[in-house]
């Protein structure tokens, strides 16, 4: 997520790469030799309490609110009341919002007492600035898992399935690849021990190349790594973006949850810099049935009514598409 250069570490190549209940999802890693079908049962994320469910649920990004995060206008445990209030009822953390540090059992404490209080689903936190998990230094991969810890133990306690991470590297397309697959190894290792997955979004840099992620996952190769399909960051470097629809559907067989980004809209309520029809498409063609984030970035309309916007934008293809 290309906005988030600051505060968590997100942005262009150089920095931080971006990479987001638990019987949710199932089924491993496998060979890119494998066909898609091969994918699409273990890869449904979709559990019992959604059998009648519409094809997708929709939840709210915590990034969506940062404005009013970072003004101070809204507390960090204040978000599960007020997506309740924008019709809301799950919800994907980021990891800078937590007022307190993820070992804070009070704070954590809290803020699922205030999910509770508000009826939301706690899905997965977003975590930056935690040192690269493909860094070049093997002691320093293994220092960033161990700094990865506390919010596995965070997620785990507050009912997620997952926490969304990056895989930031260097070197040559392999040594990256390879580097990034043996931390996020030994994250997803220690997320099995909590019943968790370990996620990974497009983020810039290579992590925006579809391809090359969907390679760092196939090398993984462990059943509880996979990846958060973002609508729109894949910007590879300041001059070069790779094609969004080509990098999602190469990213949806690994794909645990996924994000829908959204900057403006047009008069008829579509979002201008993503066809979400097609987009959606490629999401549901390939067996996704798990929830979609809303996660707006604009400025024009405001935090609150770009969030309204993109949640009736979801709403209006699903009914669509299930209107045949």
């Amino acid at each position: 997520m290309e906005r988030r250069v600051a505060p968590h570490g997100r942005g262009a190549m150089g920095t931080v790469l971006a990479m987001h209940n638990r019987r949710t999802f199932l089924g491993g890693a496998a060979s890119l030799a494998l066909t898609p079908a091969l994918f699409a049962g273990p890869r449904r994320a979709r559990d019992d309490s959604m059998a009648n469910e519409p094809s997708f649920r929709i939840s709210l990004a915590q990034w969506s609110l940062h404005r009013a995060h970072q003004s101070g206008r809204l507390a960090a445990l204040d978000f599960p009341a007020r997506a309740r209030e924008l019709g809301f009822d799950a919800l994907e953390y980021v990891n800078s919002f937590f007022a307190s540090a993820a070992d804070d059992r009070r704070w954590v404490a809290e803020l699922k007492k205030r999910c509770e209080d508000a009826g939301q689903r706690s899905l997965l936190i977003m975590c930056d600035g935690l040192g690269a998990l493909g860094d070049a230094d093997e002691a320093a991969r293994t220092k960033a898992v161990a700094n990865h810890a506390p919010w596995l133990d965070a997620a785990a306690e507050l009912g997620c399935h997952s926490i969304r991470v990056n895989a930031q590297s260097s070197g040559t397309w392999q040594e990256q690849r390879d580097r990034a697959a043996d931390g996020l190894r030994q994250l997803a290792t220690e997320g099995d021990k909590r019943g968790l997955h370990v996620i990974v979004e497009n983020h810039g840099g290579l992590s925006s190349n579809g391809k090359w992620l969907a390679e760092v996952m196939a090398k993984v190769d462990h059943p509880h790594i996979g990846t958060l399909p973002d609508f729109g960051n894949f910007r590879v470097r300041d001059d070069e973006w790779y094609d969004r629809y080509v990098g999602v559907a190469e990213l949806m067989p690994f794909a645990r949850a996924v994000s829908a980004k959204s900057h403006a809209f047009d008069a008829s309520g579509n979002e201008t810099g993503t066809d979400y029809r097609r987009m959606l498409r490629i999401v549901l063609d390939a067996g996704y049935r798990g929830w979609i984030g809303v996660e707006y970035e604009g400025s024009d309309p405001d935090e609150e009514a770009g969030i309204r916007a993109t949640q009736q934008l979801l709403v209006r293809l699903r009914d669509e598409f299930a209107a045949g």
